[in-house]
């Protein structure tokens, strides 16, 4: 079999323009998509009408961390938990290690857990522009030997332990945070529900409750309540060259609804969001054009073009889970849309 360089071509629109506001940018911008799932482009772009018809996406990034987890075992649970304890006067000295392996990545904080003579570390840190895997992986590395060097009845297991969580499912990247914790909300009047949406307030809150709580409940979900954040995170980490398997951790979301009155407020949190404007697969072409769309390859201080990717995805996210939260207050809605896009795209092919 010839050898070649091969590409995998996956169809990608703009949807939009999404209106966002609030700390981190406030601007109308068209947002890339690269899926298979056809209907997820007017589906999406149907909450990003709603943006649109008032005064827009308001985006906050609560926190933000990359981590890596290490693991060491001791003669026993005494030894290691003296270390745990003993590590909490070191930390200028781990500051100073982290600091000789990036210009970009700094210790934030750790968590330490003991099973019998075993101690997991898990390292909290802050990685500039970059989504931060192997700025964290490189750092781990020499913390771990400075950890073996200084206390030598400790033996190398691993540089990672599961405890970080990467690409896995998980409740301490929910609570601990992983990536960028964003928070997207919006207040949408009713007219706009009734006009656009086609339904009411009361129908997304009735159905927020029943299906992402309750249903998620009896499916024994861990820290997730949402009905398709995974959709449009994998269609912006594809277009904007991203890990795409970091749609595990980053689907475990949460969607808030309240009715303010007659309107109705949508939320979405979205704890674990891993997106870089620097590093692998940013060198593409298509990647970089993305990049440059949605205006996160400007010259500012570090880490902030990463942010403003991380409150560009969160809120799509929100468009596209309420556009399909609207879609499935109606009986049939949801199947006939996928028929008929399907069909209609099928047709283009064709």
């Amino acid at each position: 079999m010839k050898k070649s360089s091969l590409c995998a071509a996956i169809p990608m629109r703009m949807v939009g323009p999404v209106k966002i506001i609030g700390p981190i940018l406030q601007e109308e911008l068209l947002v890339p998509l690269a899926t298979f799932e056809t209907p997820l482009w007017p589906s999406t772009n149907r909450g990003a009408m709603v943006s649109k018809s008032g005064a827009g996406i308001k985006v906050v990034i609560v926190d933000e961390c990359m981590t890596r987890s290490v693991l060491a075992e001791g003669p026993d649970a005494e030894y290691v938990a003296n270390v745990a304890t003993a590590l909490q006067s070191y930390r200028e000295e781990l500051e100073a290690v982290i600091a000789t392996t990036s210009r970009f990545t700094r210790l934030k904080d750790w968590h330490i857990q003991i099973v019998g003579n075993l101690i997991y570390i898990r390292f909290e840190m802050t990685t500039g522009d970059a989504a931060g895997h192997n700025m964290t992986t490189k750092a781990a590395d020499v913390l771990l030997e400075w950890i073996l060097k200084h206390y030598p009845k400790l033996q190398y297991v691993s540089v990672s332990s599961n405890f970080c969580t990467d690409k896995k499912v998980s409740a301490v990247n929910g609570i601990l945070g992983r990536g960028k914790y964003v928070v997207a909300e919006i207040t949408v009047p009713e007219a706009v529900c009734e006009r656009i949406l086609r339904t009411t307030p009361a129908k997304i809150v009735n159905l927020n409750i029943k299906k992402n709580l309750i249903g998620t409940l009896l499916a024994g979900g861990i820290r997730s309540a949402n009905a398709h954040f995974a959709n449009m995170l994998l269609g912006f980490y594809l277009a904007t060259g991203q890990d795409a398997a970091n749609i595990i951790e980053g689907s475990q979301g949460i969607v808030h609804t309240e009715l303010r009155g007659r309107d109705l407020y949508f939320s979405v949190t979205l704890p674990n969001v891993i997106v870089g404007t620097v590093g692998n697969g940013k060198h593409l072409t298509f990647v970089k054009e993305n990049l440059a769309l949605l205006g996160c390859l400007e010259p500012r201080e570090p880490g902030a073009n990463a942010k403003r990717l991380a409150a560009i995805v969160a809120a799509i996210v929100l468009c596209g889970e309420l556009s399909l939260l609207s879609a499935q207050t109606n009986p049939g809605e949801l199947m006939h849309s996928h028929l008929r896009l399907e069909r209609m795209d099928l047709d283009r092919v064709e």
